[in-house]
């Protein structure tokens, strides 16, 4: 709030909770709503120990007051108001405005996201933001709070790909309401139906998530798109201030400061298509698929953001997607081609800094346009990794990637299993999901036998199958094993919880056999085609 411009239309203390259009300003002063009778649900020790946070923090009436959106608490030098951002949102390179309830894009943006912290922790600064914590005006005329259930999901999951070594924003702490309700669609029990049939009253919720900052390509895309048009005098210098804040929050560590800014804009386009890059590798590596990969779910820190409508892939397919909304275009084999999508977004919204500078220009389309060929390299280090191997082997890597189609293997499992490097197929059998075939089974010895040649060409097996441990996890998400978790929290029971933020904890590790026989399980049939399991809707 120091060092951007505030909406100059916004109200001076933060009362400003009614949809409008935000014609500039970086960001919106807005209060959180206060959750009536908060009740701590969980919180992050892994996070609380790297910020140096004390576990007695989570007994604090104060603390539990103030992440449960009651900002009256707040001493100087904190504001007694939040802020809350506005973004424009693209879906593979198409501008939309359809979402903004003006239809001019001036009214999209964090309708339930409202940060109240920002500072320094341990030398690291850490933006905190509390999702759930009511309406804005960016809103669309919701209720601005998120449920128990997506609340969960979210929580967890950063909770696992912070473990996993997947770049990813973090959770703080998960607060509940005991006598707050919110209203949503979901799927009545056992049902088969691609969407929702039933409306159902659930836990309100807010979690506090943590991140550097949590700009993304939508918010430049936003600042770009008015620079453009000349919506208003101001607009090209707003758009250098965000780009300016975005390389101090998130690649300072990594951009000179002493640079001209031409040449630290540049430097800003090349490193993040490496972290996208990179990130969507990781992502593919752990069966991660984020469902919703548009440019506003797109954090320019090059980190994953949003825990909306994600999945973990479990019976292999490259088409999975869990979200009924969603399409092929989001899929899991097809998120780089979503991110690179999104770079060209990012690229758009970075060339009205340059305008003149035909060097610089030059530069930056050249980084736009070797963006194909960095995600396939990311991607070939991605699969030489999970497979042993020095070098990447495109033959073996696509005959497995047939293989496991064929068997319909579960994707964790299997990998996990072929980092035993085994001799034999029986072990590799326990991770199909149906009987495997006489042919299937000679066409996974050849491979097996040529795999296993391979690694023992370039060293040691038992050197590759520990470094494949570190790369295929022995535990992963899987959704039939959530749910029961914030089922039973809705019910004041958070045991469940606990116990998967203990296994999450180390998802590489061979646990003990009860965690095993528990949770390193094949999707049971019951569970294939479950609505809210199988497939969800964004109802959060």
């Amino acid at each position: 709030m120091e060092s951007l411009h505030a909406d100059p239309q916004a109200t001076a203390d933060g009362d400003d909770h009614q949809p409008r259009q935000v014609f500039s300003g970086h960001y919106v002063p807005v209060t959180p709503r206060a959750m009536s009778e908060p009740e701590l649900v969980a919180h992050s020790e892994t996070l609380f120990n790297e910020l140096g946070l004390s576990d007695e923090l989570v007994h604090d009436e104060q603390f539990l007051r103030l992440f449960s959106g009651d900002i009256t608490v707040a001493r100087e030098p904190m504001r007694p108001f939040g802020w809350a951002t506005g973004y424009a949102l693209s879906i593979y390179g198409t501008e939309y405005i359809q979402q903004c309830p003006f239809g001019t894009g001036n009214g999209y943006g964090d309708g339930r996201a409202i940060s109240v912290f920002e500072g320094i922790f341990n030398g690291r600064r850490w933006e905190m933001q509390l999702k759930g914590g009511g309406p804005t005006p960016y809103c669309r005329g919701a209720d601005g709070r998120a449920v128990l259930r997506s609340s969960v999901r979210e929580f967890l999951a950063q909770e696992l790909m912070h473990a996993l070594g997947v770049p990813t924003s973090r959770s703080l702490t998960l607060v509940m309401s005991r006598s707050e309700t919110v209203r949503r669609p979901w799927y009545s029990p056992n049902s088969r139906l691609l969407d929702p049939d039933i409306l159902v009253d659930n836990p309100a919720a807010i979690t506090t998530r943590v991140a550097p900052s949590f700009l993304r390509v939508g918010q430049l895309e936003l600042f770009a798109r008015r620079a453009r048009s000349q919506a208003h005098p101001g607009a090209l210098s707003e758009l250098q201030m965000i780009a300016m804040h975005l390389i101090e929050r998130n690649y300072r560590q990594e951009i000179d400061p002493s640079l001209d800014f031409a040449d630290q804009v540049v430097e800003l386009a090349r490193l993040f298509r490496g972290r996208l890059t990179t990130l969507v590798a990781q992502w593919m590596r752990v069966g991660y698929c984020q469902g919703n990969f548009n440019s506003d779910n797109c954090a320019a820190g090059g980190f994953t953001l949003d825990y909306g409508p994600f999945g973990f892939c479990e019976l292999f397919n490259p088409s999975f997607q869990p979200w009924t909304g969603g399409g092929k275009h989001f899929s899991f084999f097809n998120q780089p081609l979503a991110a690179e999508a999104n770079f060209q977004m990012f690229w758009a919204a970075l060339r009205p800094l340059l305008e003149g500078n035909m060097e610089a220009l030059a530069r930056l389309d050249q980084i736009r346009d070797g963006f194909a060929t960095a995600m396939n390299q990311e991607l070939e280090v991605m699969w030489a990794s999970k497979l042993g191997l020095m070098t990447y082997d495109a033959t073996l890597v696509n005959e497995l990637l047939e293989l496991l189609l064929l068997s319909k293997a579960d994707y964790t499992i299997l990998f996990r299993k072929l980092s035993d490097i085994p001799e034999q197929l029986s072990t590799l059998k326990e991770s199909f999901y149906v009987p495997s075939t006489e042919e299937l089974d000679v066409q996974w010895s050849n491979w097996l036998q040529r795999w296993r040649n391979q690694i023992t060409r370039c060293g040691e097996l038992h050197v590759a199958s520990e470094a494949m441990k570190h790369m295929n996890p022995k535990y992963t998400w899987r959704e039939w094993l959530i749910a029961p978790a914030y089922e039973q929290a809705a019910e004041g029971d958070t045991r469940l919880i606990k116990d998967l933020q203990a296994v999450f904890s180390n998802p590489y590790a061979e646990q003990s056999a009860e965690v095993e026989a528990f949770y390193d399980r094949m999707r049971p049939r019951s569970f294939f085609n479950a609505g809210g399991v199988s497939h969800y809707s964004c109802s959060s």
